[in-house]
């Protein structure tokens, strides 16, 4: 089944690369690597803001996850060219949690991403992680994730 398939599957549609904020690009490619720059968390086209621990629990932070990891396939999909079905391997998730200094349920909101990339690549989504807990992400979203990926 290819990526798209599954993404149909899933019905999920892809969004248009967002245009940066600030002074970066949403992609950069070396070699076969393709490093994403820091998604936030939307819902409803507006800043999905909030802290984990005090005004947005686990479950909901783990669908903000997985709405990042929606908008990365969008960026992915631009930095192959189209095709997604030339990602080799998601190598690297990276996941900036907004929470109070009390709350330790990152990795738990960060399953929204690597459950997602796991669905639609299967043992290519598989991927190293890290998961931390900050006190602010820009414009006060609860999660920011970045992503890198091998493609052919």
């Amino acid at each position: 089944m290819s990526v798209y398939d599954k993404l149909q599957a899933l019905n999920i549609s892809l969004p248009d690369v967002s245009v940066p904020a600030a002074a970066y690009v949403p992609f950069v490619q070396t070699g076969n690597l393709v490093f994403l720059s820091g998604h936030i968390a939307r819902k409803d086209g507006q800043v999905w803001a909030g802290q984990l621990g005090s005004d947005i629990s686990t479950e909901e932070g783990k669908q903000a996850a997985r709405a990042i990891a929606i908008d990365l396939l969008g960026t992915l999909q631009a930095a192959c060219g189209g095709d997604l079905n030339r990602v080799q391997r998601i190598v690297k998730v990276m996941s900036l949690v907004n929470s109070t200094a009390s709350f330790t349920e990152q990795h738990l909101v960060t399953n929204g991403c690597s459950e997602l990339l796991g669905e639609v690549f299967g043992d290519k989504g598989s991927h190293a992680r890290s998961a931390f807990g900050v006190a602010q992400i820009p414009l006060g979203a609860c999660v920011e994730i970045e992503l890198i990926a091998e493609i052919a």
